[in-house]
């Protein structure tokens, strides 16, 4: 993957994609360990 640049007015960003997709993949990872343990929550709750 590369780099993308975002203009923004006299602002300049500079985008790694390697990072960004990284940073995506933890976050989702992070958000379906939580989902899994509501359910579990619920699982137990309503027994």
């Amino acid at each position: 993957m590369g780099r993308t640049l975002i203009i923004e007015g006299n602002a300049v960003y500079e985008i790694d994609e390697e990072c960004r997709l990284k940073k995506r993949l933890t976050q989702e990872e992070v958000e379906k360990g939580m989902n899994e343990a509501q359910n579990r929550n619920r699982e137990e709750g309503a027994k």
